[in-house]
C-alpha cells in the first residue's frame, strides 16, 4: 500500500535523515510541529523504528499512547536522530564525525559467566534464656 508523504517545503534547504525507534510496550505518536507550512504525524508501534527525512532545526515530539489520552513524553531534536548513509549517527557539532557504530560499540555489555563455589556454610545466631 502506498503512503503519501507531505513533501518538505520548498524554502526548507538542508534536510537530514532520521532514525527514531519506539523502545517502550506502548504505541506512540511522532509528530513535528516546529516547521512552518509542514505536517508530519505518524505511529510507531512497539519495537518499530521510524525512518524519515527532516529539516536540521526539526524537533520531534513524542507522544505516548494511554487509555483513550496521549501524553507528551518526550522532545527530540531531528539532530540527534541523524544517521547517515553507513547507518552511524552523526553528531551534533560536525557531521562528519560519527558517534559510533554498532559494530564498535556494544550497546549490552557481556555477562560475566565465570563459575566459582559460592557456597558458605550458615552462620546461626544462638539465643539465650535467662530466668
Amino acid at each position: 500500500m502506498a503512503q503519501i508523504l507531505d513533501p518538505l517545503p520548498p524554502e526548507q534547504s538542508g534536510t537530514i535523515l532520521c532514525c527514531y525507534v519506539n523502545a517502550t510496550s506502548k504505541i506512540q505518536v511522532a509528530r513535528i510541529t516546529n516547521i512552518p507550512n509542514w505536517y508530519f504525524e505518524r505511529v510507531v508501534f512497539p519495537g518499530q523504528r521510524l525512518v524519515f527525512e527532516a529539516p536540521r532545526e526539526g524537533q520531534m515530539e513524542i507522544h505516548t499512547g494511554m487509555m483513550a489520552s496521549a501524553i507528551l513524553s518526550d522532545t527530540i531534536p531531528c539532530i540527534r536522530l541523524a544517521i547517515n548513509e553507513h547507518g552511524t549517527y552523526e553528531s551534533s557539532n560536525n557531521s562528519d564525525v560519527t558517534i559510533g557504530s554498532i559494530h564498535k560499540n556494544p550497546l549490552v555489555q557481556p555477562i560475566n559467566t565465570k563459575i566459582e563455589d559460592t557456597t558458605k556454610p550458615l552462620s546461626v545466631a544462638g539465643l539465650a534464656s535467662i530466668d
